[in-house]
């Protein structure tokens, strides 16, 4: 799992100590609430607060999107203008700023022509043809924000920004004011590195050296990401047991290798939950509050979430949820598989979500099928995820593979029982339900197979039928902890050993 937290730094927790006033730069391709993807937002977004409130000083940099520019945000001119090499020319470009939190300092890289548009990194038909020029821009464009207030940390994310430690480690001469700074690179899926044909090398303005095996040449082509893995001081996933995964042939994508040799500088820290969003006692989408005291509210909202899926309001019913993106990584081509099956137990059945054309097809046939058991909303809507999450029963994740996860996080806080395949950050924050100790958070399951994933299925239904056992599994599934400053602090701590 990587480096063990130290035992002064495990006692630090217990106590809920300050950590110190290390100063950070957080290099992130979004961040909730400015834009986002995905989980990579989300975490940007919690992680940042959660380290000012440890009393570290944070600053954040990324890219001044369409939904930046035009948002509701309260930005001035940074009075700072940027001009970067991209290839034999310069490419100009200015900084927005605005505050978040307590303070902190988020830094907009405006250039419209890379960045204004209508979504962030792919059209309708497929990834953005220039997507290397933009995010070697925005590499080295973030490096000459930090210019005149020089970070201890730098904290990259994912492929767009792993650029920005290659440039400050290979041309140290070209950045001296960040001569001192320690780099971390945190990798949130590495089923997307950053991969671009040999031609685009000129638009790196990097010696031609650096194209090989160990660095950043990967079967032919350009890695991004693989090239900030090499020169990162440290090393994040963002669960313990993903950190073990990629390591191997199956999860590694290619790079296990390099994670093998980094062992001994990679972390795996489990990303948190935002409960100032996702609580059930506080939630402002759902039809009722309650909490693991008082479990009417509960009800209300499966009554609630069943009349606006249109299913027959019983409560006596076992409801399963589903929030997902629709693609075989999180296990669609599984449910594919055993859908029928599934749909012919006693259950109901919501899904909301989009993906893949021939998932989306699945599933709505499924509804077609089954009236009045199985409802399917294409598409997403933040409201009824929440309705979703404090209505359903049980929640369904399948995943082929799961770096972290959130939405099982906010299912043990709703009290909706997560069924989960043992991989990633699932693994690592759902606990199997034990009958004879009648202990455990959810039920999971680990073959990768519908015997399985039906098998788990079985096993939650039959405590289902039991009201004392199934909500006694409830309480437990609410009172689990896996608030974000839990997570920040195991970041703080890694952070003070590198710059100690």
């Amino acid at each position: 799992m990587g480096k063990q937290q130290t035992k002064a730094g495990r006692e630090r927790r217990k106590r809920k100590e300050p950590i110190g006033p290390v100063k950070i730069a957080m290099v992130s391709p979004e961040m909730v609430p400015f834009a986002k993807t995905g989980g990579l937002a989300d975490m940007a977004g919690s992680l940042c607060p959660a380290l000012e409130r440890l009393g570290l000083k944070v600053s954040v940099v990324m890219p001044a999107y369409r939904s930046v520019i035009h948002g509701n945000f309260s930005l001035i001119d940074g009075g700072l203008s940027v001009s970067v090499p991209i290839s034999d020319r310069q490419v100009e470009g200015s900084i927005l700023q605005t505050k978040l939190g307590q303070g902190m300092a988020v830094h907009f890289i405006r250039c419209d022509r890379y960045f204004d548009r209508e979504a962030l990194y792919t059209a309708s038909e497929g990834d953005y043809v220039d997507n290397a020029e933009r995010f070697v821009f925005l590499a080295r464009a973030a490096l000459e924000a930090l210019r005149p207030n020089p970070p201890q940390i730098l904290h990259c994310h994912d492929w767009q920004t792993a650029l920005a430690i290659v440039f400050l480690k290979a041309q140290p001469e070209n950045y001296p004011e960040l001569a001192s700074v320690k780099t971390v690179l945190t990798v949130h899926n590495l089923g997307y590195q950053g991969l671009f044909g040999y031609p685009d090398w000129h638009l790196l303005n990097l010696d031609r050296s650096l194209f090989n095996f160990r660095q950043l040449e990967f079967f032919g082509k350009i890695n991004f990401l693989k090239g900030g893995l090499v020169f990162a001081d440290a090393i994040t996933a963002v669960s313990p047991t993903y950190a073990e995964e990629i390591k191997s042939p199956e999860q590694g994508f290619g790079l296990e290798g390099l994670f093998q040799e980094r062992a001994q500088d990679l972390f795996g820290i489990l990303n948190g939950a935002d409960y100032a969003v996702w609580s059930p006692q506080a939630d402002r989408c759902i039809a009722r509050n309650y909490g693991a005291t008082d479990l009417a509210g509960k009800k209300v909202c499966k009554a609630d979430l069943q009349r606006a899926m249109g299913l027959p309001e019983t409560a006596g019913i076992p409801l399963v949820g589903m929030v997902s993106r629709l693609i075989a990584q999180k296990g669609l081509d599984l449910l594919e598989k055993c859908g029928e099956e599934l749909l012919g137990r006693n259950l109901q059945f919501v899904l909301l979500g989009s993906g893949e054309a021939k998932y989306e097809a699945a599933v709505r046939e499924w509804a077609l099928r089954h009236p009045g058991k199985a409802s399917v909303r294409i598409g997403f809507d933040e409201t009824l995820a929440h309705q979703i999450e404090a209505g359903a029963d049980l929640f369904l994740m399948p995943s082929q593979y799961e770096p972290c996860g959130l939405n099982q996080l906010y299912s043990l806080k709703y009290g909706t029982i997560p069924i989960v395949r043992a991989t990633g950050g699932l693994k690592d924050s759902v606990i199997d339900y034990q009958p004879k100790s009648r202990s455990g958070t959810g039920f999971v399951f680990g073959p990768y197979e519908p015997a399985a994933l039906l098998d788990a299925l079985d096993r939650a239904l039959n405590l289902f039928a039991r009201p004392k056992g199934w909500e006694a599994l409830v309480k437990r599934a609410m009172a689990a902890d896996f608030s974000w400053d839990r997570s920040a602090r195991a970041y703080a701590e890694m952070y003070q050993r590198l710059v100690s």
